[in-house]
């Protein structure tokens, strides 16, 4: 059993933590990787949560009540080949948040957040006739451990945000409720990256999508499989 605390630095809404962040904090209990973590409540900013687990699963509370939960187990997912980094970078001007962002001070994709503070990843369309968004990352010595390397948190989140733009159009006002991810390698601070978002199904309210992230070499780094819920506006905050 430990503590965590969600910094408000780590926010995708208003009020509460990045769900991508927030996920591989959890799944990072679990070793990081080949986990799959359902956010159960909107997890609180600046708040001592209690993290419990036995190795196998994982659960984050407030209180009593449970925020997030995280199970060990294989991850497999179909990603489709990744478009060369000056292609990725040439999408970033399609962002659809650069003109309307629901959450312009998210963590990962806020246009309002500034270089070094956010992640400002910005997935626009592609020109593939697939609906899949790219941009690029390079992360830096802020979301590093002490051995240099981006701790797993940070590459969940990377791979949170991308998913919802590939789906944004019907999905609308929508947080992230399940998420599972397989972590293929370390990444180094300084490392340049393609982030990729594709479009997987949609029923009813429940969006389901794919992410990626490749090396410049188009080699794989990590990928995930989403599911985005559509919501109420009075429910965002």
């Amino acid at each position: 059993m430990g503590t965590v605390r969600i910094e408000r630095r780590f926010r995708g809404p208003p009020k509460t933590g990045n769900g991508g962040y927030v996920a591989g904090l959890v799944a990072a209990a679990l070793g990081g990787s080949n986990c799959t973590v359902t956010l159960k409540a909107p997890p609180p900013l600046d708040r001592d949560l209690t993290l419990e687990t036995d190795g196998i699963s994982a659960s984050l509370l407030q209180d009593d009540q449970i925020v997030v939960t995280a199970a060990k187990g294989p991850v497999e997912i179909d990603v489709p080949p990744p478009p060369t980094l000056t292609e990725a970078q040439d999408a970033e001007p399609r962002f659809s948040g650069h003109s309307h962002h629901i959450f312009p001070g998210c963590f990962v994709c806020g246009p309002d957040r500034e270089a070094g503070d956010g992640m400002r990843i910005f997935p626009g369309a592609l020109h593939d006739h697939a609906n899949r968004v790219a941009a690029t990352w390079t992360p830096d010595d802020s979301v590093t451990g002490e051995d240099g390397l981006v701790r797993p948190e940070f590459l969940w989140a990377a791979l949170d945000c991308p998913g919802y733009f590939a789906t944004e159009d019907k999905a609308g006002l929508a947080l992230l409720g399940r998420m599972s991810a397989v972590l293929h390698r370390a990444v180094h601070a300084g490392e340049p990256l393609i982030v990729t978002g594709w479009p997987i199904d949609s029923e009813g309210r429940k969006h389901r999508v794919g992410s990626a992230l490749h090396d410049k070499d188009g080699q794989l780094v990590a990928a995930a499989t989403a599911t985005w819920i559509t919501l109420n506006e009075a429910k965002a905050a």
